[in-house]
């Protein structure tokens, strides 16, 4: 069982310079949402973007993870969006 609290930990120790949200949807610490805000995914594409996050959680990706939704977004879209809001 994972915390998302240790999920977190895990990403942000990937991308040092990353503002990292994590919630554990269903309360049984295997399915989690993780919106990822972070300048390492200037000019790649989303799927490189969503490798380099699961790069960061290693083996728990496969073994204690067993669900794991993904926003991932550039600090300046990152602002837009908040600026919309």
């Amino acid at each position: 069982i994972m915390k998302a609290s240790k999920v977190k930990e895990l990403i942000i120790g990937g991308l040092p310079d990353s503002h990292v949200e994590v919630e554990d949807t269903t309360g049984t610490g295997d399915h989690f949402n993780a919106v990822i805000i972070s300048d390492d995914f200037k000019n790649i594409s989303l799927i490189e973007q969503h490798q380099l996050d699961y790069k960061t959680l290693g083996t728990y990706l496969t073994n204690e993870i067993h669900a794991l939704q993904l926003k991932t977004y550039t600090k300046s879209a990152w602002g837009n969006i908040k600026s919309e809001e």
